[in-house]
């Protein structure tokens, strides 16, 4: 009753703050993020650990089982489980609904901090991320060749594509599916090892030796400074053919090389994703939208940049777009959009036949472009995404509107 005695004593200052709230939501309405559902946090933590060349019984001794002891201590947990695979640890851990998703996060990263130590130097770090439904590839694309090998193109797109995609705003992360990887492979030969009385491990800690870069600290002088580094990457099959592994001999000066006790091919990594596009094998490229970005502003910057970036590429290279989830979006918003405006107009021609009365079907219209309006400026301070649900519950309250609207033209008391 505060508000409507003020407006009915100053219907000038009730005509501007009505004029001001629909300004308001006509700005806000421009910088809402539109999105088909609404963000859902869900106090979900994902530990995958890779052990490469582990089988799945050492991988559960060895990985997962003193993960989920370390974790276990952490409060709010209602589900603790695991998966262990050839080379690979998957524990999900599951709080309670009322458990802060970022804080849960953080006390499990700070469990594996102190049990990782406790790793074979071979285990790689334990990447930590909380589980995310909106976590899906927006856009996928496929990057094919008529002429290219598959190693080829997963280098052209690896470096090229990629790093040029992860570079449009509101890129989160882009992942190669199908991609096929240079690997340098070295075949050992038993029986010149076992007549020569070499391990395996020294042929490995001989490779891994010649093949890195080193930091070798700075070169002062009084007119500058200069850093130097050991650059010890190998570069071709030669470079490891003339790794020395051993020495051998009666003074123990003769060198034993890599060529002599095993074959290095320059080949490409084991295949374990493959991407098919109309039947034809392909690289496949799913990017996905960082945090709290506008899905449809996103898709369309990544198809910006991908008819740019077209040009610049061989000719022989196409990139083709597969799935576009901004599409179904923009179908469903304009479809409840559309609508929400049906049944607003519908609902003040009806009002006009009922009571056949201008001035009460104009009261009653006003109220529903100001109300619809207005509630764009407190979505955009609440945070609220322009979705399905959102325009739902806004068509909804349209018939809501209309009864009050009526109910104050006409004077007619709710209950009495």
């Amino acid at each position: 009753m505060f508000f409507t005695r003020i407006s009915i004593n100053n219907p000038v200052l009730a005509t501007m703050m009505m004029a001001a709230l629909v300004v308001l939501g006509i700005f806000s309405y421009q910088r809402l993020r539109v999105d088909q559902f609404p963000e859902i946090s869900f106090p979900v933590v994902v530990i995958t650990t890779e052990y490469p060349g582990a089988a799945p019984e050492s991988v559960e001794s060895d990985i997962t089982r003193p993960i989920e002891e370390a974790v276990n201590t952490v409060s709010g947990i209602n589900n603790l489980s695991s998966r262990s695979y050839e080379g690979q640890s998957v524990v999900i851990v599951e709080f309670d609904l009322s458990i802060d998703p970022a804080k849960a996060a953080q006390d499990v990263r700070e469990k594996i901090a102190l049990v990782k130590v406790g790793f074979r130097k071979e285990v790689r770090e334990p990447r930590i991320s909380r589980f995310d439904p909106s976590d899906r590839p927006i856009v996928s694309l496929s990057v094919s060749s008529d002429s290219r090998q598959a190693r080829d193109l997963t280098t052209l797109a690896d470096q090229l594509i990629k790093k040029r995609i992860e570079n449009v705003r509101g890129v989160g992360s882009v992942t190669l599916v199908g991609s096929v990887k240079r690997e340098v492979q070295v075949f050992l030969k038993p029986a010149e090892l076992e007549s020569l009385g070499i391990g395996v491990d020294q042929v490995m800690n001989a490779i891994r030796n010649e093949n890195q870069e080193l930091p070798a600290g700075a070169i002062r002088s009084q007119e500058r400074e200069q850093v130097v580094a050991i650059k010890g990457r190998l570069k071709s099959v030669d470079d490891f053919n003339r790794i020395i592994v051993a020495r051998r001999g009666s003074a123990g000066n003769q060198p034993v090389y890599l060529r002599e006790v095993a074959r290095v091919v320059d080949g490409q990594e084991e295949q374990e994703s493959v991407a098919l596009y109309d039947g034809r094998r392909v690289i496949a490229l799913d990017i996905l939208k960082a945090q709290g970005q506008n899905t449809i502003e996103v898709g369309d910057a990544v198809k910006q940049a991908i008819t740019a970036m077209q040009r610049e590429l061989p000719p022989d290279v196409r990139i083709s777009l597969i799935k576009d989830a901004s599409i179904p979006i923009k179908t469903g918003v304009d479809n409840v959009r559309r609508t929400m405006l049906e049944g607003a107009a519908l609902t003040i021609l009806i009002v006009f036949l009922f009571l056949n009365s201008w001035r009460s079907t104009v009261i009653t219209g006003l109220t529903l472009p100001i109300a619809i309006v207005a509630t764009f400026f407190f979505m955009d301070l609440a945070n609220v995404t322009i979705n399905m649900i959102s325009l739902m519950a806004l068509s909804l309250s349209v018939g809501l509107l209309i009864d009050d609207a009526i109910a104050v033209a006409l004077g007619r008391p709710f209950d009495r």
